[in-house]
């Protein structure tokens, strides 16, 4: 790490600081001093940090290319900053020495002064979504989305039977997207599941009724057992993780047969009629590694999520998932600011809200960046968490899901799921007062 970029004198039980995580999975918050945050397990620094920079140590708050330190003394709110992040993003680093903080910096950054912590969050988001070329985020499609009733075990028939029920119910269901579980496997190309083998006639059904089709990608990895890694081993970078039973890596998004790949399969799609693409696990085209072209991590990233934009064309609309936070922004219309509401074995609520903390701390994104998704509503009666997390949404969610069976909801959660998908946001930022109630750590809950 470089030197000391500023120091800030503060009052340490009073002094507040966000550090901005790498990606949509990434902890961000505003914390107090001495509670950093540290994945539990070490594959976790691969899929939920940022995998190829060390872990901040324990008397150590850890931003990536933004960090603000309120003093808690009534002096301004300090914010550490990029100006861009086309090419990289530098990791920042503040630690405490008695009443002091010391910010420093592995890249360039600026440091600049402002009044108060919304200032800094608000202000920083609007030049650096200009910088970036974002223009006013598009109003988010209400959506039904698979995942959170059927996870991989989905099929054509489980989304038609919700697609026949939406009328009855009085549900505001403009895309029906198909989640993860519709095909044979990452790296398979586009070869459907046995349980969607008309893949082409689902989405012809649910056009019929005026939806929109939506598709769940993971298109920056593959597992090491596939077709595709087993056929293409120089389309590879370095370890993504484990998921789906093995081992996963990075696709290099610098080569020309992924990129031929890529946009082949994004278009195939398109042509079918899909017009809403949740793309899924997007850190894996930023790993560290080495690639056809000698870029970044960062710039190779951009210019396979440039190349997914352009492939979809001007009427698709695209929501990150697992995404890199800033340079992401200008490329896609909607992210994900927040872990899973859950993972298989979760669905009874039992861990808790998992999104709320990430999800409330960037509520200063929402209109900014992007349209801010917090994550599919969950209200059947058999999640635990289902009133405090529709609460939560109909503060802090900008783009509107759920992902239940429609057959299964209950009084409450049918007319829960009914109020909010009918009361969808406007696309620009929240009001003040919602982010400055973001603010609070009282109001959030760890991951």
């Amino acid at each position: 790490m470089s030197g000391t970029l500023t120091e800030v004198v503060v009052d340490p039980a009073r002094a507040r600081f966000y550090a901005e995580g790498w990606q949509s999975w990434s902890p961000t918050t505003w914390a107090a001093w001495g509670s950093p945050q540290r994945p539990a397990e070490p594959w976790q620094h691969t899929m939920r940090f940022r995998p190829g920079t060390p872990l901040p140590e324990d008397d150590t708050i850890q931003g990536e290319g933004l960090l603000v330190v309120d003093p808690g003394t009534g002096a301004p709110a300090v914010r550490c900053a990029v100006a861009e992040a086309t090419e990289k993003v530098p990791t920042l680093r503040a630690s405490l020495d008695g009443d002091r903080v010391r910010v420093s910096s592995d890249g360039a950054v600026d440091v600049s002064e402002h009044d108060g912590p919304v200032a800094a969050l608000t202000s920083f988001g609007d030049a650096f979504a200009t910088a970036a070329g974002a223009g006013a985020p598009r109003p988010a499609p209400r959506v039904w989305c698979s995942w959170y009733r059927y996870f991989e075990e989905v099929t054509a028939r489980d989304v038609v039977e919700n697609l026949s029920a939406f009328e009855d119910a009085g549900l505001v269901v403009e895309v029906v997207q198909i989640d993860d579980g519709w095909s044979a496997g990452l790296g398979e190309h586009l070869r459907p599941a046995a349980g969607f083998s008309d893949l082409p006639g689902l989405v012809d059904r649910i056009r019929s009724t005026g939806r929109r089709a939506g598709i769940w990608l993971a298109p920056f990895l593959v597992g090491a057992d596939t077709a595709l890694a087993h056929e293409h081993p120089d389309w590879l970078v370095g370890d993504a993780g484990r998921n789906w039973g093995q081992e996963l890596r990075g696709l290099d998004l610098t080569h020309p047969g992924v990129r031929e790949h890529l946009a082949t399969v994004v278009r195939d799609l398109v042509d079918l009629g899909v017009d809403y693409l949740k793309l899924d696990f997007l850190y894996a085209g930023a790993l560290p590694g080495r690639r056809r072209e000698d870029v970044s991590p960062v710039a190779a990233y951009r210019s396979g999520l440039q190349l997914l934009r352009e492939a979809a064309g001007p009427g698709a609309y695209l929501l990150g998932c697992g995404a890199p936070i800033l340079p992401s922004v200008g490329l896609l219309d909607a992210m994900r600011v927040s872990p899973d509401t859950f993972h298989e074995g979760g669905e009874d609520g039992s861990t808790g809200l998992r999104g709320r903390m990430s999800l409330v701390a960037r509520a200063w994104q929402q209109g900014r960046f992007w349209v801010n998704d917090p994550d599919s509503l969950v209200a059947r009666p058999t999640y635990s968490q289902r009133e405090r997390w529709a609460e939560t949404i109909a503060m802090y969610g900008g783009l509107r899901s759920f992902s239940d069976r429609v057959a299964e909801l209950d009084p409450w959660g049918l007319d829960t799921t009914r109020r909010l998908m009918s009361d969808a946001p406007a696309p620009g930022p929240f009001a003040a007062a919602v982010v400055e109630r973001s603010l609070d750590p009282a109001s959030e809950e760890p991951v």
